[in-house]
C-alpha cells in the first residue's frame, strides 16, 4: 500500500487550540472511560477535544500505551488510508499530560451523524455500509506489517486478562467496566462448559497460541473497534469511524467478531450473525479480496478470540446468546 502523507503534530494544546471559542467541558452519554471532553467552536465549526491519558484510560493502561497510538496514528497518516469511505472527523492533536503520555484530539462535532444511543436496530442501510466500508478499508492495507509501533498482535486478545484486571484491582477500580468485567469472569466461570472455560482461561493469561495461530492468516491493518458507539452514517455517505484506541496489525474476521459481539442486539430485522458473516466475506470479495483457503480458518480463530475478549460480557446475556458464542468458541478451539 501506498503509505498516506503524515501530519504535523501541533507543539501545544494552546496551539492546537489558537483562536479556538472554548465553550467549557463535556461528557458524552455513551463515555466508558475516563477520558475528559471538551466543546469548542474552529472558524464557526462546532468541535469536541477529547483528552486521553493511561492516568484515565484503562484501555491504555492494559495495553501498556505509553505512546498514545490514537495520537501516532493521526501523525502517521494512517487514519486518512480509506478517505473515500471513512471519516475520522479528527482535524489536529497534541501531547498532553504526564510525561508526554497523553493526546488532546481536535475532532469535528459529528454528533448528529453518529448511530444514536437507542435500544432499536439500526437501519439495514447503515449495517451494510458499515461492513462494506471496513471490507474497503482493509482492502486498502491488505497485506500491511506494523511499522509504527502500534499494538502488539498478542495482546489484541489480552485486554480483559487475569493479569490486566488484576492491575485495575489493585488500583481500586477507578473506571467502572474492568470491575464489571471482573464480575463477569466469575459468571462465565460458572456458566461455560469446564472444556472452553479451562482454554480461554489460558488464552486470557498468555495470548501467543491464538496469536500465532492467526498469524498463519492474512493480515492487514485494524481500527479495533468497530461498534456502534464509534460509527456513524455520514452525510456525505461516508462511515464516520472514531475512537482509534487499539490500532495494529491483524485479521480482519477480528473487526468482523467485535462487531457480532458488540453489536448482535441492534442488527437489522432479519440479519443474523450468520448473514452477518455472509454480507461481511461478499464485501471483502467485492473489494478484491480472495477468501479461499483462509477465511473460514481466521473467522473460527477470531471467533475464539472475541471469546477471550468479551466472555465476560456473554455471561451476562441469555442462554442462547452465551450458548452461540461458546459453541463458535469451542469449535475454533480446533484451529490452535
Amino acid at each position: 500500500m501506498k503509505r498516506p502523507e503524515p501530519r504535523t503534530l501541533a507543539g501545544s494544546v494552546a496551539e492546537l487550540l489558537d483562536g479556538a471559542r472554548r465553550l467549557g467541558e463535556h461528557r458524552p452519554d455513551d463515555a466508558r472511560s475516563g477520558a475528559a471532553f471538551e466543546r469548542v467552536e474552529v472558524d464557526g465549526q462546532p468541535c469536541m477535544v477529547k483528552y486521553i491519558h493511561p492516568d484515565n484510560d484503562f484501555t491504555m493502561r492494559v495495553s501498556g500505551d505509553v505512546g498514545c497510538r490514537p495520537r501516532r496514528i493521526w501523525e502517521s497518516g494512517m487514519m486518512d488510508v480509506a478517505p473515500d469511505a471513512v471519516d475520522h472527523a479528527t482535524l489536529g492533536a497534541a501531547a498532553w499530560g504526564r510525561n508526554g503520555w497523553g493526546a488532546a484530539l481536535l475532532m469535528r462535532d459529528v454528533s448528529s451523524e453518529l448511530v444514536p444511543m437507542a435500544e432499536t436496530p439500526v437501519p439495514e442501510e447503515h449495517h451494510l455500509r458499515f461492513l462494506d466500508h471496513c471490507a474497503a478499508m482493509a482492502a486498502r492495507t491488505w497485506g500491511w506489517h506494523d511499522d509504527l509501533d502500534l499494538l502488539p498482535h498478542r495482546r489484541r486478545w489480552e485486554w480483559f486478562g487475569s493479569a490486566q484486571l488484576d492491575g485495575e484491582r489493585a488500583l481500586g477500580f477507578p473506571e467502572p467496566v474492568p470491575r464489571i468485567a471482573s464480575d463477569g469472569w466469575n459468571r462465565f466461570a460458572q456458566r461455560a462448559p469446564a472444556q472452553l472455560r479451562a482454554v480461554v482461561d489460558e488464552l486470557r493469561t498468555d495470548a501467543t497460541p491464538l496469536s500465532e495461530a492467526i498469524l498463519t492468516t492474512p493480515q492487514t491493518f485494524l481500527h479495533g473497534d468497530w461498534k456502534f458507539g464509534n460509527l456513524g452514517a455520514g452525510h456525505d455517505g461516508r462511515t464516520i469511524l472514531l475512537d482509534w484506541a487499539y490500532p495494529g496489525e491483524g485479521p480482519i474476521c477480528h473487526e468482523l467478531a467485535w462487531y457480532l459481539a458488540l453489536n448482535r442486539a441492534r442488527l437489522p430485522a432479519g440479519h443474523t450473525k450468520e448473514s452477518t458473516i455472509v454480507a461481511f466475506e461478499a464485501a471483502l470479495e467485492r473489494h478484491g479480496i480472495d477468501t479461499r483457503g483462509w477465511f473460514a480458518r481466521q473467522l473460527g480463530l477470531c471467533l475464539l478470540g472475541a471469546v477471550v475478549q468479551f466472555g465476560w460480557e456473554k455471561a451476562f446475556g441469555d442462554e442462547d446468546e452465551l450458548g452461540w458464542w461458546c459453541s463458535a468458541a469451542w469449535e475454533g478451539t480446533a484451529l490452535l
